[in-house]
């Protein structure tokens, strides 16, 4: 099973059904996906589960608790110790700044988003490499971002549980595509995100999905909203394993 010290990331301690990858809670191929608790100042923030043959994570996991601050400012990029094979060493299975360089139009797309963070600490866990995955960017910056603010307003309105905080779980992953940045780290093809909530004014719970290629934007494109049913079904039978 995944760390219980992580568990407090997933609604119910119930992680996401990847095929092939995670599933019923069970790692597939425990030698290439790495289990993270991603920590920071001793505390740990988030969870990821990375793929240190595409390098890049499959998902992140995390909790929206509303956000007191702004973006950081000139942040030295993190990595993480990786569980490895005597075969491997961690920086052969993930990837490092530099690889990100000469990136020909992607942006280091952050899968938890620093501006879902709750606290400075909260917001400057999320600069890590194991957090993040090349995103065309257009499509980080437009469509992508405006559906991430969109979420956050709605969390921030309508996630209020019993003791009246803010409080939402999300997961945002990636699906692996064909293509290398820089012959190195594989360039996703689609990317999704889920987040679920209860209300306790109404009392009853929210929930919705949202997914879209990884591509540059035209000027009118949109996310629409989905239900999870929708998201499973569209990648249950996706390429999520796929290595190259």
């Amino acid at each position: 099973m995944l760390y219980l010290i992580s568990i407090k990331s997933f609604l119910k301690g119930h992680p996401p059904q990847i095929p092939d990858v995670l599933e019923n809670g069970q790692i597939q191929d425990r030698t290439r996906y790495k289990t993270i608790c991603q920590t920071y100042k001793n505390q740990r923030r988030f969870f990821t589960l990375y793929d240190t043959a595409n390098k890049i994570p499959v998902f992140s996991a995390y909790i929206f608790k509303g956000s007191k601050t702004g973006r950081p400012r000139n942040l030295v990029w993190m990595t993480e110790p990786l569980r490895i094979t005597p075969s491997n060493n961690d920086k052969k299975s993930q990837a490092s700044d530099n690889d990100y360089k000469n990136n020909s139009g992607y942006d280091r797309g952050h899968l938890y988003p620093s501006s879902y963070g709750y606290s400075r600490e909260d917001k400057n866990s999320t600069f890590t490499l194991t957090n993040i995955v090349p995103q065309a960017r257009t499509f980080n910056q437009r469509s992508w971002s405006n559906m991430e603010q969109c979420v956050k307003r709605f969390m921030e309105k309508h996630c209020i549980d019993n003791n009246n905080q803010i409080k939402g779980f999300l997961v945002t992953g990636a699906e692996p595509g064909n293509k290398l940045l820089n012959e190195k780290i594989n360039i996703p093809l689609k990317m999704w995100s889920a987040f679920c909530c209860y209300n306790s004014t109404k009392k009853k719970w929210f929930a919705s999905a949202h997914w879209g290629d990884n591509v540059a934007d035209t000027n009118d494109r949109c996310l629409n909203t989905n239900t999870l049913d929708k998201l499973y079904s569209k990648f249950s039978k996706g390429t999520t394993n796929k290595r190259l």
